[in-house]
C-alpha cells in the first residue's frame, strides 16, 4: 500500500514540467490555427483579386487614359507612382535624420519627445492627415487639389514609418565600430555618416519600402489633397489634380456599369501586386543584411 502511495506521488518538479508542456502544446496549437486562418484569409483575398483583375486586364488598361467609367489606367498608374515617389522623397530625409537622432542621441531631454510624437503620427488616422493638409496646403495656400499636396499627405504618413526603422537600423551597427572610429579621431558627423549609415543603409531601404507599400495603398487623405483627374499629368506640381489607382477602385466599383468594374478589378490587382512586389523585396533585403559576414 506504502509503495503505491510512493509510486502515485508526483514531484513539484514533474508537475511544473507538466503543466509547462501542456502551456507550451496549448500555445503552439492556438499560434498554428492564427496562422492558418490569416494564411487562408489573406490567400482568399489575393485569389478574389486576381480571378477579377485578371479577366479586366487588357493592352487598353496601360495605354489609355480613364474616360469616364471607361477606357484604361495609364494616368491613374502615372499618378500612382508620382504621388509615391513624392511622398518618399519628402519623407525620407527628416525620416532618416530623426532615426539617427533617436538612435545616436538618445540621451537627449528631447529624444522622448520625438519619439512620442512619431508613436502618435502612427495611430493618427490616415484621414486626418488628409484633412489637414486639405486645409493648409489646398485651402489656405491656395494649391488646389494638386501632386504636391497629395505627396505631403504621404508624406506625413510615411515619416514616423522610415524614423523607427532607421533608429532600430542604426542601433543595430555594433558599438565597437563606433568606439574604433572615435579613438582614431573621427567625429559624430564621420562616424554616423561612414561608418554607420552604410552598415544600416540595408535597413533603412528596407523601411522605405515598407513605406512605399502603405503610400500605394492609401485613399483617404488623396481624396482630399490630390483629387482625381482623367488625364496625364503635366507637370505642374500645384493646382492640377492627378488620378492615382486607389481613387479607381473606391469610385468605380459603386458605378452600375461593367467597364467601370473592369476597372476596379484592375486597378485593385495592380495595387496588390505592387505592394506585395515590394513587400517581397524588403523581406529579401532584410534576410539578406542578417546574412553573416554582412
Amino acid at each position: 500500500m506504502a509503495a503505491a502511495s510512493a509510486s502515485s506521488f508526483v514531484s513539484p518538479r514533474q508537475r511544473h514540467r507538466l503543466r509547462r508542456r501542456l502551456t507550451d502544446g496549448l500555445g503552439w496549437t492556438v499560434s498554428t490555427v492564427a496562422f492558418l486562418l490569416l494564411g487562408a484569409a489573406t490567400v482568399s483575398i489575393f485569389w478574389a483579386i486576381a480571378a477579377r483583375g485578371a479577366h479586366a486586364l487588357d493592352l487598353a488598361i496601360f495605354t489609355q487614359v480613364t474616360q469616364g467609367t471607361a477606357g484604361g489606367l495609364l494616368n491613374a498608374i502615372e499618378g500612382t507612382l508620382l504621388l509615391a515617389a513624392g511622398g518618399l522623397l519628402l519623407a525620407i530625409p527628416p525620416g532618416v535624420a530623426a532615426g539617427i537622432f533617436l538612435a545616436e542621441f538618445g540621451a537627449s531631454r528631447f529624444a522622448p519627445v520625438l519619439r512620442f510624437m512619431s508613436d502618435v503620427l502612427v495611430g493618427l488616422p490616415s484621414i486626418v492627415v488628409g484633412y489637414f493638409v486639405y486645409i493648409v496646403a489646398v485651402v489656405d495656400l491656395g494649391w488646389g487639389f494638386s501632386a504636391l499636396a497629395g505627396a505631403i499627405a504621404l508624406a506625413i504618413i510615411s515619416l514616423p514609418y522610415i524614423t523607427r526603422t532607421s533608429e532600430m537600423a542604426f542601433r543595430q551597427v555594433p558599438a565597437d565600430m563606433r568606439d574604433a572610429a572615435r579613438a582614431l579621431g573621427a567625429t559624430d558627423s564621420h562616424v554616423i555618416l561612414r561608418i554607420c549609415l552604410p552598415i544600416a543603409a540595408s535597413n533603412v531601404l528596407t523601411g522605405v519600402l515598407l513605406a512605399l507599400a502603405i503610400s500605394v495603398g492609401e485613399t483617404a487623405p488623396l481624396l482630399y489633397t490630390a483629387g482625381w483627374s482623367n488625364y496625364m499629368w503635366n507637370g505642374h506640381l500645384t493646382h492640377e489634380p492627378v488620378g492615382y489607382l486607389t481613387y479607381a477602385i473606391w469610385a468605380f466599383i459603386t458605378e452600375p456599369f461593367q467597364s467601370a468594374h473592369a476597372l476596379a478589378y484592375a486597378a485593385a490587382l495592380l495595387v496588390s501586386a505592387f505592394v506585395l512586389v515590394i513587400s517581397i523585396a524588403s523581406r529579401m533585403l532584410m534576410a539578406a543584411s542578417r546574412r553573416p559576414g554582412r
